[in-house]
């Protein structure tokens, strides 16, 4: 009876993930999957259509919700911008600077932390604050919102999580080392892969472990969930798919012709898995087999996560350019290049692309002009 319990969420899960409004990107990977996949329509050659200024340097990933687009910088804020115009909505003021983790945009709340461990939730109609929580360690991990819950991991080495109502604590699981990822959701179950080599499964409802996989290597990407599998890649030089049942490693991927790190988390469609490396290629694999598809050679490291979209990859890379690759063939399709370094993951929602520079400002293209 569990195991069917368990299959029912997933297939609900799955059926939200398909059915998600393609003007929404709500969260860091857009769903809880942490798939990257948006099911928008983009224009075959796409124009910039406005730069919204943040001042300091971008690594926060984009969210898209109501027609605003959310983020984080390096000066400590998280800015609401209007999605037609690039036009400031608010902006809030965090403790501290706003690094790797991005918001979550849910129930007119919006939740983000920042690098002195402050996790803040606030009013998504006007930035105002509802609450702040304090863990004992920085955050890069992007909060996530299940049901009436947050999920965040800290460098302090555990997962908490707090009533998105309140801030109150529900549980936290103590981990092995810090908690560097996002976790992704699938079946009422919480996976981390993490700093301590281990990918872990945790119940929601009430914080037990359920899955322990020792992968004998330091991860920082997030798992990205897809039927009955995680993938991640690590600091080892590899890509791995777990199971998420059985808890075994199905396939590992190491490039063969030099060492890649992989900080990069994947995104998964159409039995496809992409993702950066620090080899300064974007790789694509066969998803059920960790077979090379192909790769595409970038100017400089690619620890920004694909997003894909209307056939085709999306990623920035620390040679300042976002790229378009077509998925089934790794052809180049399109780049634009910033003034900085894109360390930060595209978001794509209602036509547009969204993706913030070190160069402190957030890009968004589309059709055209606004």
């Amino acid at each position: 009876m569990r195991v069917s319990v368990w299959w029912l969420a997933l297939v609900l899960q799955v059926a939200t993930v398909a059915g998600r409004d393609a003007g929404e990107w709500p969260q860091f990977r857009g769903d809880l999957s942490l798939t990257g996949v948006s099911n928008a329509r983009l224009p075959s050659s796409p124009e910039l259509a406005w730069t919204h200024d943040a001042g300091d340097p971008i690594e926060s990933s984009a969210a898209v919700s109501g027609g605003r687009v959310f983020v984080g910088s390096a000066g400590g804020e998280l800015r609401a911008v209007d999605l037609e115009s690039g036009a400031l909505v608010w902006r809030y003021e965090a403790e501290d600077a706003i690094g790797e983790s991005s918001p979550a945009v849910s129930g007119g709340g919006v939740y983000v932390a920042d690098l002195a461990g402050v996790l803040h939730a606030v009013s998504e109609a006007d930035g105002s604050k509802r609450w702040t929580f304090q863990t004992d360690g920085e955050v890069k991990s992007s909060p996530v919102v299940v049901e009436d819950s947050v999920l965040v991991g800290s460098y302090d080495g555990y997962l908490y999580c707090l009533s998105a109502a309140g801030g109150d604590v529900r549980w936290k699981q103590e981990t092995d080392g810090p908690v560097h990822c996002t976790p992704g959701v699938r079946g009422g179950i919480a996976y981390v892969s993490g700093c301590d080599g281990m990918l872990r499964g945790i119940r929601v409802s009430d914080g037990e472990p359920v899955v322990t996989v020792d992968v004998g290597a330091y991860t920082g990407a997030s798992p990205s969930l897809e039927g009955d599998r995680a993938v991640f890649g690590t600091f080892d030089n590899q890509v791995l798919a777990v199971g998420l049942k059985s808890g075994a490693v199905l396939w590992r991927y190491q490039p063969p012709e030099r060492a890649s790190p992989f900080y990069s988390s994947a995104a998964q469609s159409g039995g496809k898995v992409v993702l950066g490396g620090r080899d300064k290629m974007v790789h694509c694999l066969d998803a059920s087999t960790g077979k090379a598809l192909w790769t595409h050679a970038t100017r400089a490291r690619v620890d920004s996560s694909p997003a894909i979209a209307d056939g085709r990859v999306w990623v920035g890379s620390y040679d300042s350019r976002l790229y378009s690759l077509d998925l089934e063939t790794g052809k180049q399709l399109w780049e634009f290049q910033t003034g900085g370094r894109i360390s930060a993951s595209p978001a794509v929602a209602a036509g547009r692309i969204i993706v913030g520079s070190q160069d402190g400002l957030l890009y968004c293209f589309g059709a055209g002009s606004q």
